[in-house]
């Protein structure tokens, strides 16, 4: 039988806290960035929540939705009214279902370089100063389309598990491997000894065409991608083995960071 959600008609009821005044940011007041639970909005991607490895501790939503999830019967369901529900969430949610997770350490650095066989191509996306939640999400939505394996992160990138990256992504975030390079950029080295091919994205005129990257020679590939705007440090693009730009017509000399990300994982794929 699918398990029956309890109303709540208090916005204070200490059995949704997890939800509460989501507006004000990506963590709660006095707590560090990149901690606290993972919070997913929308049916499709509380979908993609239960399915992965997370551990879910609670779905909240409007009458009939948290419903139609026929969630386990070990995870707590809690319904109310849109009114109550946006006075909890501190503004008005269209999709009708939020649900919250505890966190799951980041991948091994040296697993996930290796993957499940050793042998086989992999590719990876490296991402240097993205602070730019939705970028971030639209990225990880692309990876997974794509065929990407993992997903690094430079010290300086916001939170990917951070609520409107989940969003942006439909949820495809929580099935990604994630790793932070903390030596950043030497941890570039830790790449190059598992034999991937570091491919730096730039719109450098002098940066070699990406259809032009030999994937026969390199089944192992990483693209790094910078922020918008500034796009990858000049140390970064020194240490990658090659630098890369996508050909664009005249006159238009990049693409946004998201878009040029699909772009390069289709052409690496």
């Amino acid at each position: 039988m699918p398990v029956l959600p309890v109303l709540i008609t208090d916005p204070a009821d200490e059995r949704v806290a997890d939800f509460r005044d989501l507006f004000a940011g990506d963590r709660k007041p006095g707590t560090e960035r990149g901690t606290g639970p993972v919070i997913v909005e929308g049916v499709p991607a509380v979908q993609r929540l239960l399915a992965s490895d997370y551990p879910v501790r609670s779905v909240f939503g409007i009458p009939g939705r948290v419903a139609d999830l026929q969630l386990p019967d070990d995870v707590p369901a809690y319904e109310a009214d849109r009114w109550v529900l946006s006075d909890v969430i501190g503004f008005r949610l269209t999709r009708g279902v939020l649900a919250s997770a505890d966190r799951l350490p980041p991948a091994d650095l040296d697993d996930l370089l290796t993957g499940p066989d050793p042998a086989a191509p992999r590719r990876l996306a490296v991402l240097e100063g993205l602070n730019d939640h939705e970028n971030i999400g639209s990225i990880a939505r692309s990876a997974m389309a794509l065929g990407v394996d993992g997903l690094l992160l430079d010290p300086t990138c916001a939170d990917p598990l951070y609520r409107r990256c989940v969003r942006v992504s439909m949820g495809h975030v929580l099935s990604l491997p994630i790793a932070v390079l903390g030596d950043w950029p030497t941890d570039l080295d830790r790449l190059h000894a598992a034999g991937y091919l570091t491919v730096a994205l730039t719109p450098a005129p002098d940066a070699v065409d990406l259809g032009d990257v030999d994937l026969a020679a390199h089944p192992r590939t990483a693209v790094l991608l910078g922020a918008e705007g500034p796009g990858l440090t000049p140390a970064v693009k020194t240490a990658a083995r090659v630098r890369a730009r996508i050909p664009m017509r005249s006159g238009v000399d990049s693409l946004g960071v998201a878009a040029a990300a699909a772009v390069a994982f289709a052409t690496l794929r």
